[in-house]
């Protein structure tokens, strides 16, 4: 079941771009409901079969879901700091620095991914 439940958040999460992913703060109560939303993915799933207690899987999911977010928020710092790094000054939110952004936090999403 458990590997099951990461099978699902991490679908979840891949439909969501890292930007947005980290700029949407979960409170408890969006964690609840986006884990009752997974649950029920589950459930409705012909490939899945959920054997025993909700409350455990909806446990495993929000904790699923806290360790992804605590991992984005890793790497955005890891971006941060390389993109300061760089010898030319580069403005957060100009063009330029999106787009280094974005491509520093796939790469190092897919070499974390890769890796772990």
């Amino acid at each position: 079941m458990i590997a099951s439940v990461r099978g699902c958040v991490t679908l979840v999460t891949r439909h969501l771009s890292p930007v947005t992913w980290l700029l949407m703060l979960l409170s408890e109560d969006k964690l609840s409901h986006l884990s009752h939303v997974i649950l029920d993915s589950i459930k409705a799933s012909k490939l899945v079969r959920l054997r025993g207690d909700e409350v455990l899987a909806l446990r495993e999911i929000k904790r699923a879901l806290a360790e992804e977010v605590g991992q984005e928020e890793e790497i955005d710092r890891h971006v941060r700091a390389r993109l300061a790094s760089y010898s030319r000054p580069l403005f957060e939110g100009s063009a330029e620095w999106d787009t280094l952004y974005r491509k520093a936090f796939e790469e190092e999403a897919r070499r974390r991914r890769k890796s772990g």
